[in-house]
């Protein structure tokens, strides 16, 4: 299991679906939507279907066996 730390930069929050471009786990946006939409990205442990879910410091998402923890 791969597990990296992702800073906010001093935000408030990250959507999922920018979060998961950013962090190169897709290729697009659409993809991204895809992703989220087939129930394979996973926050704090359940399945999350909400594309543009506010992501905030210390919770952690999940793709297919790679983490990362959201930071400060």
């Amino acid at each position: 299991m791969n597990k990296e730390q992702f800073s906010l930069d001093g935000h408030p929050f990250i959507e999922l679906n920018k979060l998961l471009k950013i962090l190169a786990w897709c290729g697009s946006g659409g993809e991204a939507k895809m992703m989220i939409g087939d129930g394979k990205v996973k926050l704090d442990g359940e399945v999350e279907s909400r594309i543009r879910c506010k992501i905030r410091a210390g919770q952690v998402v999940e793709v297919e066996g790679s983490l990362v923890e959201v930071t400060v």
